[in-house]
Protein backbone atom coordinates (compact mmCIF):
# COMPACT_ATOMS: atom_id res chain seq x y z
CA UNK A 1 0.00 0.00 0.00
CA UNK A 2 1.28 3.73 -0.36
CA UNK A 3 2.38 5.70 2.36
CA UNK A 4 -0.78 8.25 2.08
CA UNK A 5 -3.77 5.41 2.46
CA UNK A 6 -1.51 3.47 5.40
CA UNK A 7 -3.47 4.78 8.68
CA UNK A 8 -1.18 7.62 10.52
CA UNK A 9 1.31 6.16 13.31
CA UNK A 10 -0.85 7.11 16.64
CA UNK A 11 -4.48 6.71 15.09
CA UNK A 12 -7.45 3.99 16.16
CA UNK A 13 -8.34 1.61 13.62
CA UNK A 14 -10.75 -1.26 13.47
CA UNK A 15 -9.99 -4.67 13.67
CA UNK A 16 -11.89 -7.82 13.20
CA UNK A 17 -10.67 -11.20 14.46
CA UNK A 18 -12.40 -14.59 14.11
CA UNK A 19 -15.83 -12.37 13.95
CA UNK A 20 -15.58 -10.48 16.51
CA UNK A 21 -14.42 -6.68 15.90
CA UNK A 22 -12.80 -4.25 18.38
CA UNK A 23 -13.16 -0.75 17.38
CA UNK A 24 -9.97 0.82 18.89
CA UNK A 25 -6.74 -0.71 18.05
CA UNK A 26 -4.29 1.50 18.02
CA UNK A 27 -1.55 2.13 14.94
CA UNK A 28 1.85 2.00 16.94
CA UNK A 29 3.64 1.87 13.37
CA UNK A 30 2.89 1.25 9.91
CA UNK A 31 4.78 0.93 6.73
CA UNK A 32 5.01 -0.74 3.42
CA UNK A 33 3.05 -4.28 4.20
CA UNK A 34 3.53 -4.47 7.63
CA UNK A 35 1.22 -2.78 10.52
CA UNK A 36 2.38 -2.93 14.68
CA UNK A 37 -0.97 -2.58 16.57
CA UNK A 38 -1.50 -2.32 20.31
CA UNK A 39 -5.04 -3.33 22.02
CA UNK A 40 -6.21 -4.67 25.33
CA UNK A 41 -4.49 -7.95 26.12
CA UNK A 42 -7.91 -9.68 26.25
CA UNK A 43 -8.72 -8.90 22.82
CA UNK A 44 -4.97 -9.98 21.21
CA UNK A 45 -5.87 -12.92 18.30
CA UNK A 46 -2.93 -15.83 18.12
CA UNK A 47 -0.36 -15.82 15.72
CA UNK A 48 -0.87 -16.80 12.32
CA UNK A 49 -4.39 -15.82 12.38
CA UNK A 50 -6.10 -13.87 9.60
CA UNK A 51 -8.09 -11.04 10.64
CA UNK A 52 -9.15 -7.95 8.90
CA UNK A 53 -8.44 -4.05 9.71
CA UNK A 54 -10.53 -1.01 8.43
CA UNK A 55 -10.11 2.85 8.67
CA UNK A 56 -10.79 5.90 7.48
CA UNK A 57 -10.68 6.77 3.59
CA UNK A 58 -11.45 10.43 2.06
CA UNK A 59 -14.02 11.72 1.57
CA UNK A 60 -16.00 9.30 2.94
CA UNK A 61 -15.41 5.39 2.98
CA UNK A 62 -13.47 3.46 4.38
CA UNK A 63 -10.35 0.98 4.03
CA UNK A 64 -10.81 -2.40 4.46
CA UNK A 65 -7.62 -4.96 4.67
CA UNK A 66 -7.26 -8.58 5.22
CA UNK A 67 -4.06 -9.24 7.31
CA UNK A 68 -2.09 -11.81 8.92
CA UNK A 69 -0.98 -12.09 12.70
CA UNK A 70 2.83 -12.62 12.10
CA UNK A 71 3.93 -12.37 15.76
CA UNK A 72 2.38 -10.96 19.28
CA UNK A 73 4.60 -9.52 21.92
CA UNK A 74 2.31 -8.69 24.91
CA UNK A 75 -0.36 -6.37 23.97
CA UNK A 76 1.47 -5.59 20.41
CA UNK A 77 0.47 -7.60 17.50
CA UNK A 78 2.43 -6.98 14.11
CA UNK A 79 0.16 -7.66 11.44
CA UNK A 80 1.55 -8.42 7.30
CA UNK A 81 -1.38 -6.98 4.50
CA UNK A 82 -2.77 -10.31 2.53
CA UNK A 83 -4.47 -8.95 -1.07
CA UNK A 84 -5.25 -6.05 -1.86
CA UNK A 85 -6.89 -3.23 -0.01
CA UNK A 86 -10.88 -1.97 -0.93
CA UNK A 87 -12.78 1.09 0.18
CA UNK A 88 -16.32 1.09 1.56
CA UNK A 89 -18.27 3.43 0.56
CA UNK A 90 -20.92 2.41 3.62
CA UNK A 91 -20.25 3.81 7.01
CA UNK A 92 -22.44 0.62 8.16
CA UNK A 93 -20.62 -2.24 9.03
CA UNK A 94 -22.35 -5.58 9.45
CA UNK A 95 -21.87 -9.13 10.60
CA UNK A 96 -24.61 -11.54 8.88
CA UNK A 97 -27.46 -12.98 11.13
CA UNK A 98 -28.38 -12.44 14.79
CA UNK A 99 -31.35 -14.42 16.42
CA UNK A 100 -30.60 -18.21 14.74
CA UNK A 101 -31.03 -20.60 17.11
CA UNK A 102 -27.71 -22.86 17.08
CA UNK A 103 -27.06 -26.37 18.56
CA UNK A 104 -23.64 -27.02 20.47
CA UNK A 105 -23.23 -30.88 20.79
CA UNK A 106 -19.62 -32.06 22.54
CA UNK A 107 -18.58 -35.73 23.24
CA UNK A 108 -18.64 -35.36 27.03
CA UNK A 109 -22.31 -32.99 27.89
CA UNK A 110 -25.76 -32.81 26.35
CA UNK A 111 -26.29 -31.24 23.90
CA UNK A 112 -27.15 -27.41 24.43
CA UNK A 113 -29.14 -25.20 22.47
CA UNK A 114 -28.06 -20.87 22.05
CA UNK A 115 -28.76 -17.78 19.52
CA UNK A 116 -26.72 -16.30 17.67
CA UNK A 117 -25.66 -13.26 18.02
CA UNK A 118 -23.86 -12.76 14.64
CA UNK A 119 -21.56 -14.66 12.54
CA UNK A 120 -18.82 -14.89 9.56
CA UNK A 121 -17.58 -17.37 7.42
CA UNK A 122 -15.32 -18.24 9.68
CA UNK A 123 -15.99 -18.07 13.20
CA UNK A 124 -19.95 -17.34 15.22
CA UNK A 125 -21.01 -14.96 18.67
CA UNK A 126 -23.80 -16.82 20.22
CA UNK A 127 -25.12 -16.95 23.84
CA UNK A 128 -25.90 -20.04 25.62
CA UNK A 129 -27.29 -20.64 29.34
CA UNK A 130 -26.44 -22.62 32.31
CA UNK A 131 -23.04 -24.75 30.32
CA UNK A 132 -19.84 -25.09 31.34
CA UNK A 133 -17.67 -23.77 28.92
CA UNK A 134 -13.72 -22.83 28.47
CA UNK A 135 -11.69 -21.61 25.67
CA UNK A 136 -10.38 -23.96 23.70
CA UNK A 137 -12.89 -26.04 24.13
CA UNK A 138 -14.13 -28.57 20.75
CA UNK A 139 -17.61 -28.84 19.42
CA UNK A 140 -19.99 -29.20 16.51
CA UNK A 141 -22.29 -26.26 15.81
CA UNK A 142 -25.45 -26.45 14.13
CA UNK A 143 -27.04 -23.71 12.94
CA UNK A 144 -30.34 -23.02 10.82
CA UNK A 145 -30.00 -20.93 7.57
CA UNK A 146 -31.66 -20.68 3.98
CA UNK A 147 -34.29 -23.49 5.84
CA UNK A 148 -31.62 -25.74 6.46
CA UNK A 149 -29.05 -26.80 9.18
CA UNK A 150 -25.27 -26.52 8.74
CA UNK A 151 -23.05 -27.89 10.77
CA UNK A 152 -19.59 -27.02 11.50
CA UNK A 153 -16.92 -28.37 13.78
CA UNK A 154 -15.35 -25.52 15.90
CA UNK A 155 -13.34 -24.87 19.05
CA UNK A 156 -14.26 -22.11 21.72
CA UNK A 157 -11.89 -19.01 21.12
CA UNK A 158 -13.60 -16.37 23.97
CA UNK A 159 -15.66 -17.53 26.62
CA UNK A 160 -17.07 -15.56 29.13
CA UNK A 161 -19.84 -16.25 31.91
CA UNK A 162 -22.03 -14.35 34.39
CA UNK A 163 -24.48 -15.33 36.57
CA UNK A 164 -27.31 -13.70 37.04
CA UNK A 165 -27.74 -11.66 40.52
CA UNK A 166 -30.38 -8.40 39.79
CA UNK A 167 -33.08 -9.25 41.03
CA UNK A 168 -32.31 -12.86 42.40
CA UNK A 169 -29.66 -15.16 41.66
CA UNK A 170 -30.44 -17.03 38.44
CA UNK A 171 -28.98 -18.97 35.61
CA UNK A 172 -25.39 -18.67 34.11
CA UNK A 173 -25.21 -16.03 31.03
CA UNK A 174 -22.50 -17.43 28.91
CA UNK A 175 -21.15 -15.85 25.79
CA UNK A 176 -18.83 -17.12 23.44
CA UNK A 177 -17.12 -16.73 20.26
CA UNK A 178 -15.97 -20.02 18.32
CA UNK A 179 -14.19 -20.58 15.00
CA UNK A 180 -15.00 -22.87 13.01
CA UNK A 181 -12.41 -25.85 12.29
CA UNK A 182 -13.48 -26.57 8.76
CA UNK A 183 -15.98 -26.10 6.59
CA UNK A 184 -17.60 -27.60 3.62
CA UNK A 185 -17.97 -25.23 0.53
CA UNK A 186 -21.79 -26.01 0.04
CA UNK A 187 -22.32 -25.30 4.00
CA UNK A 188 -19.91 -22.04 3.49
CA UNK A 189 -21.59 -20.87 0.05
CA UNK A 190 -24.67 -21.33 2.27
CA UNK A 191 -23.69 -18.95 5.32
CA UNK A 192 -21.80 -16.79 2.44
CA UNK A 193 -25.72 -15.85 0.74
CA UNK A 194 -27.27 -15.49 4.33
CA UNK A 195 -24.79 -12.94 5.51
CA UNK A 196 -24.89 -10.61 2.03
CA UNK A 197 -28.86 -10.75 1.95
CA UNK A 198 -28.56 -9.80 5.85
CA UNK A 199 -26.12 -7.07 4.66
CA UNK A 200 -27.76 -5.53 2.14
CA UNK A 201 -31.65 -6.03 3.87
CA UNK A 202 -29.87 -3.67 7.06
CA UNK A 203 -28.44 -1.26 4.00
CA UNK A 204 -31.67 -0.68 3.03
CA UNK A 205 -33.52 -0.36 5.43
CA UNK A 206 -30.53 2.34 6.56
CA UNK A 207 -30.86 4.01 3.34
CA UNK A 208 -35.10 4.25 3.90
CA UNK A 209 -37.49 6.31 1.76
CA UNK A 210 -35.66 9.44 0.18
Amino acid sequence: MSASSLPPNGSFIEMTSYGETHPEVRVLQASGTVITLSLALADVPPANSPVELRWAAAPRGRYAQEGLVVSVDGNRVEVRFTGRPAILQSRSFVRGGGGEPVVMSRADADDAVGVVHDMSERAVRAHFTDIDLRAGDEMTLSIRVEGEVVSFPATAFKVSSMRQQIPVAGPMSVEMVAVFDDQEEAQARVIRRYIMRHQLMNRNRGAGPR
